[in-house]
């Protein structure tokens, strides 16, 4: 694609809008860049016009294209006033995957994104290929587009596949589909149709890996224009497919079988071993030897935040699982933890329906703590099923917690909830329970 002399706005100036900004100005385009905040740090970004701390109409003047970053809304007012004008509209995603060279590993799902796509990263550096591992998960991936790689990992999420043309991943990862983001979509099928969008382009050159146990994503077996190579818990007559059998991961194909070593897999609960098949599957599409997956598998320890233990007082084990931002992922968490436990949840509601959570209760927690602006929603969705309290702060949760909690309980941060009511992000929540837990 071509830049020089064209003007582009760039509506949201985070972690996406920078690497974009600083993308495009390498390409010799000329900047309009707009965010709702007042202290952006114009120097850590390229020369042009800003627009902050409201969204100006004047910003889209002579513009040539827009990129939104992927938390703007379609309901945002510089993109409805973008489509009124036919003005097309391009996110980072797409954008990168105009530039790259090499081959993209789309990670995609409501739950298990991010510890795939690391898997996936350790994987192929553990079979010596150039590997860059990004995406929604940290790293932008526009920023792969200045480098020399053999395989790009990207996380993708539904909100980066909203502005996607073109976008075509050598292969497409479907992990899962459960109700989330509901503030911004108007339904399941709505949000699922954002995620689909990952296919949308592949041929028969390409792959879709697929998730046999969620009769969601399975169903787009029947649409999808690639390969299949599908996952699951228990085998299958189709291939290729991988499964899980004892303690290994067995796959097959037309003209191969064997199995990948699981005895020293280190991450807690039966969906990450779910999350191994996915990666496995994924790589062996991409040719990696069961060698180098089994090393990455035995040494890989999971990410930070996502159901990480973070200390044991007095026999009381305490776990950091703040990723665990939905319904879905607080079940998993839940299943993977050491009963009786005590809950702490609650921040901004998400819109989806906590009657999952409520079914888990019963049979794990003992307690359920809840924080923050949504506790009150929760409280009324949840009560019967446990012990239920409510408190203001995350400090408040802990130290109620610690208090109790006997010896052989779990206290478990896991909020089914996003954290923006209190904290910048997941990871400033995860990093300060952590902090009050040392602090006990």
């Amino acid at each position: 694609m071509e830049f020089a002399h064209k003007r582009v706005l760039i509506i949201g100036l985070g972690v996406s809008g920078n690497a974009t900004a600083h993308a495009l100005a390498a390409r010799g385009a000329a900047l309009a860049m707009t965010d709702q905040r007042q202290d952006v740090r114009r120097d850590l970004l390229p020369a042009g016009d800003f627009f902050l701390g409201t969204e100006d109409v004047a910003a889209l003047r002579g513009v040539d294209l827009v990129v939104p970053s992927p938390g703007v809304p379609p309901s945002s007012l510089l993109i409805r006033e973008a489509r009124a004008h036919h003005l097309p509209i391009m996110g980072e995603l797409e954008l990168a995957g105009r530039l790259v060279k090499a081959p993209v590993v789309a990670v995609t799902g409501t739950n298990g994104k991010s510890t795939v796509t690391m898997l996936l990263g350790e994987i192929f550096k553990a079979a010596c290929w150039k590997t860059f591992v990004g995406g929604n998960l940290g790293t932008p991936l526009i920023e792969a587009a200045s480098g020399d790689f053999d395989v790009l990992v990207a996380e993708v999420s539904s909100y980066q596949l909203e502005t996607t043309a073109h976008f075509k991943p050598k292969v497409a990862i479907h992990l899962n589909l459960a109700e989330d983001h509901l503030d911004r979509y108007r339904s399941l099928e709505e949000y699922g149709a954002a995620k689909a969008r990952i296919f949308a382009n592949q041929d028969q050159s390409d792959w879709a890996v697929l998730n046999r146990d969620d009769d969601r994503v399975w169903r787009l077996a029947s649409s999808v224009g690639s390969r299949i190579f599908s996952f699951g818990s228990s085998r299958t007559r189709q291939t290729p497919a991988v499964w899980i059998e004892g303690e290994q991961i067995a796959y097959g194909d037309r003209t191969c079988h064997g199995g990948v070593d699981l005895t020293d897999f280190r991450l807690p609960g039966a969906h990450n071993r779910i999350n191994a098949a996915a990666a496995t599957a994924a790589a062996l599409a991409m040719k990696v030897s069961p060698d180098a997956i089994a090393r990455a598998l035995k040494s890989f320890v999971g990410l930070p935040h996502r159901i990480e233990l973070v200390r044991e007082k007095d026999g009381v084990r305490y776990v950091d699982d703040s990723k665990g931002t939905n319904v879905g992922a607080v079940v998993e968490a839940l299943a993977a933890s050491r009963a009786p436990v005590v809950l702490i949840a609650g921040g901004v509601d998400k819109g989806g329906s906590y009657d999952p959570l409520r079914a888990a209760l019963p049979a794990k927690v003992k307690r359920v703590i809840l924080i923050g602006a949504a506790r009150e929603k929760m409280r009324i969705a949840l009560t019967g099923a446990t012990i239920i309290e409510g408190v203001e702060t995350l400090a408040e949760a802990v130290a109620i917690a610690a208090q109790r909690a006997c010896a052989g309980d779990t206290v478990l941060l896991s909020p089914a909830c996003s954290s923006f009511d209190q904290f910048k992000d997941y990871a400033e929540r995860g990093r300060i329970f952590q902090e009050l837990v040392r602090a006990l």
